[in-house]
């Protein structure tokens, strides 16, 4: 299915904001967010699962939509509104027999070929990135820049391209002219947890 993604796309991250995943999902609503990624690299499931039903719960109890980042397990368990899965994860088609039709399922893509692979697949968006140099992933792939953006923008019409890596106020506006339909953001946002609604907020206007 076709679907229409915000402009702003946040992802949680607890190792970066210091808070749990249900306190960034709150601020997030609280600048208005109506769909939010949670992802976490470093908990055990036991204890991410137990902050991830708190997540979700307000998330959708606050009219956002939440994509679990890797965890097909973790998003039916909880019935999240989908998943968002890696070249090394679960693979797409696996994921989609266990989520149903109706889940929303985005898939990361680092190059053109990647992209060109991506488009044979059960998806509903794609990833692609990094655009700009990114301190969010370690061992980050190589970075991709706003022409091959363009080109997997292209590429992937009418299926929407979300930009993620190194994306932030100063290029925000550019990265959206080269094709982007929508922005992943992370550090841009919850680096500073004190600010993360008001710091959504300044986003959303700018992609506006």
């Amino acid at each position: 299915m076709l679907i229409t993604l915000p402009k702003i796309y946040p992802l949680t991250d607890a190792h970066l904001s210091g808070l749990s995943h249900a306190e960034q999902v709150k601020r997030l609503l609280a600048g208005g967010a109506s769909l939010i990624q949670i992802r976490e690299k470093d908990l055990p499931s036991k204890a991410f699962y137990a902050d991830a039903v708190e997540a979700v719960q307000l998330a959708q109890a606050g009219g956002a939509r939440v994509i679990m980042n890797d965890r097909v397990d973790i998003a039916l368990a909880l019935r999240a509104d989908g998943v968002h899965l890696g070249q090394s994860d679960l693979p797409v088609e696996a994921a989609r027999r266990l989520l149903g039709d109706r889940a929303v399922i985005g898939y990361s893509t680092h190059n053109l070929d990647q992209v060109r692979a991506a488009l044979r697949l059960p998806i509903d968006y794609l990833a692609f990135g990094p655009i700009f140099p990114t301190g969010s992933k370690q061992n980050p792939d190589p970075v991709a820049g706003l022409k091959a953006l363009s080109a997997a923008q292209s590429l992937a019409a009418p299926l929407p391209v979300v930009a993620i890596g190194g994306i932030r106020a100063t290029n925000l506006r550019e990265v959206l002219t080269a094709g982007a339909n929508a922005v992943a953001l992370i550090s841009a946002i919850i680096a500073d947890p004190a600010a993360i609604t008001e710091r959504f907020r300044e986003l959303k206007a700018l992609a506006d």
